[in-house]
């Protein structure tokens, strides 16, 4: 039997996971505080680290997929939580807003409750997909705007 659950899309319990913390991470603070205010009942919550500031080194790979290197340092906030339930959660972000990481840890282990879940998916991480599939298409659009054919004529023997 597979070590990981799997939910009725087909999609592991860890891919799932995966995706939310994505989401999070990804969510603006307005997001987040608008999804922590619209909460009916808010939980009791124990930090067990953070939030803290730091730095993580960037690596990159010579053509997508060459040989590693260091490309530099990059800050990021994290935190880490526990609800009166005892479930943990986990919030990163890029930069040094240490409240974003802690919502984001938060939610995180909201999403993991059975009772909240549908509330982070509904609230929280459905308009954050939105919202980011949005600005990618938007990008999309702007790069195909300025997008340049090249063709080679073949001249015929004069």
């Amino acid at each position: 039997m597979d070590a990981k659950k799997q939910n009725t899309s087909g999609e592991t319990a860890d891919g799932d996971r995966k995706r939310t913390m994505d989401l999070l991470a990804r969510a603006t603070i307005s997001e987040l505080t608008a999804g922590w205010t619209a909460l009916s009942s808010r939980p009791d919550v124990q930090m067990l680290r953070g939030p803290e500031t730091g730095l993580v080194m960037v690596r990159g790979r010579i053509g997508g997929g060459g040989s590693p290197f260091n490309l530099g340092e990059a800050t990021v906030s994290r935190a880490t939580v526990r609800l009166a339930s005892g479930i943990v959660g986990f919030g990163q972000a890029l930069g040094t807003d240490r409240e974003k990481a802690r919502l984001a840890a938060i939610f995180d282990a909201l999403w993991q409750q059975e009772d909240t879940r549908d509330f982070v998916e509904a609230r929280l991480l459905l308009p954050v997909a939105a919202r980011i599939a949005a600005e990618d298409r938007r990008r999309t659009e702007e790069t195909a705007a300025t997008r340049v054919d090249f063709f080679t004529m073949v001249r015929g023997e004069d």
